[in-house]
């Protein structure tokens, strides 16, 4: 546990730059033996595929009601809004009240807010503005929930389980996308999609147990942050000061503006390029899942989050796009999504976890809302531009540029990473292969 804001604070850094993590018990599943961790990954399952139903429902019912695609990316839009106006605000929230006590809050807040939708559906009164209000209050409640829920996970497992946890958060949110939009389909052709929203809504009742039946004693202790003045400066200055916190961050805003908009570059590649059905277009959001499954359960294995795999990762997430772009057959297109969603959502995991493992716990909350207003804020801003490239000079052109400016993003951190870490890179052989090297400075000379 840790005893006041120094403790549990930036391990120790090698000369790879790495962030290494306290050893931890092996295994893909180890953090669930964690009896609280193990309540909150169970009612998460449920909330999230919930969570997903109500995606796929919205879409369809604002679609429904205006017949306006435009009308879905407003919603889409407000719903980003606020994290991205507020997000910051939220993680001084987080700082400073019991988390667990948040997300009680927030978490019965989101539910009400599904049942409201789902009567006002079921009813036969709903209206599209009513859809716009609603998304914009979820995006409200969200600033706080997201920074709460993120912050949380150390106080549940402690550092030496952060990154497994982390992973499994990523696997349980991607294990509901195969599921949730599946079964809102079923229940929007049968019965209505009100019905859809009414299952979102009670589905918030498991998150609600899980978390009134944890042991708060068995929580490890954080020190709160006290009320007062500029805090959200000092939560700014804190991240300014920290290049293995800035640089992270900097490059999960670059790939989460620009290197995230499938919905974009599906919808073109299937309709504009290969000419094919909406069951396809279906079919590619199914393989991204599952290669974003496949990269979470591989994250959870590792025990250590490294800077210089997130840059690495980043990189070939970066130029696997680009390969995909100019895929010349459908069959090699699809292929390679699976891979692109495995590398796209390791970075977010190696980012997530080395982020939160360099930073002190009294801080927590503020650097992980500045994280996810980067990451998720970032995406009403690149996608009216990438939308307009797609449409302007082609899918593959589109969907190429997502990638380059994430290629050249991992590529120019890195560099800059290693300058502040004191490497370069050195060529070698090895078993007859070149290999390229982060070395420390001294050592290069050393070695010459």
């Amino acid at each position: 546990m840790s005893s006041g804001p120094g403790a549990d604070s930036a391990p120790a850094r090698n000369h790879d730059d790495d962030i290494t993590t306290t050893p931890a018990a092996s295994g893909t599943f180890s953090s669930l033996k964690v009896r609280n961790y193990r309540l909150f990954f169970s009612g998460a399952i449920v909330s999230n595929t919930g969570t997903w139903m109500a995606r796929i429902t919205q879409d369809w019912l604002v679609l429904s009601l205006t017949g306006s695609a435009a009308a879905v990316g407003i919603t889409t839009a407000l719903q980003f809004l606020p994290m991205l106006l507020f997000g910051l605000y939220g993680g001084v929230v987080a700082d400073r009240y019991p988390k667990r006590r948040l997300l009680l809050a927030s978490q019965g807040a989101l539910g009400l807010l599904g049942l409201v939708l789902a009567g006002l559906t079921l009813s036969g009164h709903v209206q599209v503005w009513h859809v716009y209000l609603i998304a914009f209050l979820l995006g409200m409640v969200t600033v706080v929930d997201t920074p709460s829920r993120q912050s949380f996970v150390s106080e549940m497992v402690g550092p030496a389980q952060l990154r497994n946890a982390v992973s499994l958060n990523s696997a349980n949110f991607q294990s509901a996308r195969l599921v949730g939009p599946a079964v809102a389909g079923v229940l929007i052709a049968s019965i209505g999609s009100g019905w859809s929203f009414l299952v979102n809504g009670l589905s918030f009742l498991a998150p609600l147990a899980a978390l009134l039946l944890m042991r708060p004693e068995e929580l490890h202790k954080v020190e709160r942050a006290p009320r007062g003045k500029g805090q959200l400066r000092e939560g700014l200055r804190y991240v300014a000061g920290r290049p293995e916190l800035i640089w992270p961050i900097v490059l999960v805003g670059f790939i989460g503006t620009f290197g995230f908009n499938f919905p974009i570059w599906l919808t073109a590649f299937s309709d504009g390029v290969f000419h094919v059905g909406a069951g396809t277009y279906g079919f590619l959001n199914t393989l991204m899942a599952v290669g974003s499954l496949i990269g979470a359960l591989l994250a959870a294995r590792r025990g250590s989050s490294r800077l210089r795999m997130l840059v690495v990762t980043a990189m070939l997430f970066g130029g696997l796009e680009i390969a995909a772009a100019f895929s010349p057959y459908f069959w090699l297109f699809a292929v390679l999504l699976v891979p692109v969603g495995m590398l796209g959502l390791t970075v977010n995991v190696t980012a997530n976890s080395s982020v939160q493992m360099a930073t002190d716990p009294v801080m927590r909350g503020r650097v992980m809302s500045l994280y996810m207003m980067v990451f998720v804020g970032g995406t009403p801003l690149g996608a009216p531009l990438l939308g307009w490239v797609t449409d302007t000079f082609g899918a593959r052109i589109g969907f190429a540029t997502g990638g380059a400016v994430s290629l050249a993003a991992a590529a120019v951190i890195g560099l800059v990473l290693a300058r502040v870490g004191g490497l370069k890179l050195r060529f070698e052989m090895r078993h007859g292969h070149p290999q390229v090297r982060f070395v420390p400075r001294e050592r290069l000379a050393t070695a010459a």
